[in-house]
């Protein structure tokens, strides 16, 4: 090949590369994506768990949220009040208090409270359970099937399944509400961290039966209502419920009930 044909060969493979080179160029400024450099701080805080718990599918997610004002800087249930701390001096706002919350689970029906009218071999999984015969073998139809999968949906090694019963760390609970989610029987709900008292039961079922389904069974009696001085516990649906934003701790309701379904 002659000198020229390279020279050629040499100056057209350039002028490609060249036009290449100022086409991304180009596009690279055209189509640039603005980072929001507050957005970029908040992340760099946020836990980077990813557990949903926010309300946002992932701490990306809540971090955009928060910079744009949609989201308050102390959304992220992990991270709790020090990351809230610092999303706000970021932001440049005061961090609202927030009261921490944990997860409890409204049962106490255990292998040795329970009754159960069959034994059950198979797939331990509480959504399954839900389509055998009385929806699973344990009598209480409302109580705790034992499948663990609030245990595999908790990101935090929080929750286990004890005598057949999920019981919360919590200690190692987020609040960050995957249990919450993962029960097909509405059973864990979020709480104040401190909260004195507790119904741990969800039946539904009148007095006679709920006390032959379970030991610690809730019967709604009424006794707890009646004798709560500040008016915070409730009957619905044949159980007690506490409204905590009422409740002092002060131990009455636990005292008069005969059944022993408040710890």
């Amino acid at each position: 090949m002659s000198i020229t044909g390279i020279l050629i060969a040499t100056a057209i493979v350039g002028g490609v590369g060249l036009f290449i080179g100022l086409f991304l160029g180009v596009a690279a400024i055209k189509f640039e994506v603005k980072v929001d450099e507050k957005e970029e701080a908040v992340l760099a805080v946020l836990p980077g768990n990813n557990c949903g718990g926010c309300g946002f599918a992932g701490c990306s997610g809540l971090a955009a949220a928060i910079a744009k004002g949609e989201a308050p800087v102390n959304q992220c249930p992990v991270g709790g009040e020090p990351v809230a701390n610092q999303i706000a001096k970021i932001m440049g706002v005061e961090a609202e208090a927030g009261a921490r919350k944990v997860a409890f689970v409204k049962c106490q029906g255990d292998c040795d409270k329970t009754t159960v009218d069959y034994e059950y071999h198979g797939a331990q999984d509480c959504a399954m359970l839900s389509y055998v015969p009385n929806g699973g073998p344990k009598s209480c139809n409302y109580g705790c099937l034992g499948g663990g999968n609030c245990v595999k949906a908790c990101p935090f090694d929080a929750i286990h399944v004890v005598n057949g019963v999920a019981v919360v760390d919590k200690e190692a609970c987020k609040a960050c509400g995957k249990c919450v989610a993962a029960c097909p029987k509405n059973l864990i709900e979020l709480i104040p961290y401190d909260a004195k008292h507790m119904v741990a039961c969800s039946s539904k079922d009148k007095g006679p039966v709920a006390m032959k389904a379970c030991q610690t069974a809730c019967i709604a009696c009424t006794l707890c209502a009646k004798n709560c001085p500040n008016e915070a516990v409730i009957i619905e649906d044949n159980h007690a419920r506490i409204d905590y934003e009422k409740c002092t701790g002060c131990g009455v309701c636990k005292e008069k009930c005969p059944k022993k379904a408040i710890l």
